[in-house]
């Protein structure tokens, strides 16, 4: 069994920084992409930032330039650096990897609420 377990939400002002951090746990082999996304009461979840093998990276435009993405393959751990936030950015923040187990597996994080707020 694999789960991850995300941490680092919370209040903030506007123009401030938060980093979240989702780390993988149970039988892993290999991960391959890890992923970002977030949602807003009535909306779909929307993919937010991408990090493959490699390093290789990508962001919902909204996004780019104030947010990046990272991963420590070591700790089986994504992060997700959060900078000059606004309004907007107010989610539950949830995290998935595609994780080689036993089997392959697709696996999400429990959420994390960020609020950006005055």
């Amino acid at each position: 069994q694999v789960q991850l377990v995300e941490s680092g939400g919370g209040l903030v002002q506007p123009g401030g920084s938060l980093r979240l951090s989702c780390a993988a746990s149970g039988s892993i082999f290999s991960i391959y992409t890890m992923n970002w996304y977030r949602q807003t009461p009535g909306n779909q979840r929307e993919l937010v930032a991408t990090i493959r093998n490699g390093d290789r990276t990508n962001y919902t435009d909204s996004v780019k330039g104030r947010f990046t993405i990272s991963r420590d393959n070591a700790k089986n751990t994504v992060y997700l650096q959060m900078s000059s936030l606004k309004p907007e950015d107010t989610a539950v923040y949830y995290c998935k990897m595609a994780i080689r187990s036993y089997r392959y597996l697709e696996v999400w994080g429990q959420g994390t609420l960020v609020t950006v707020s005055s």
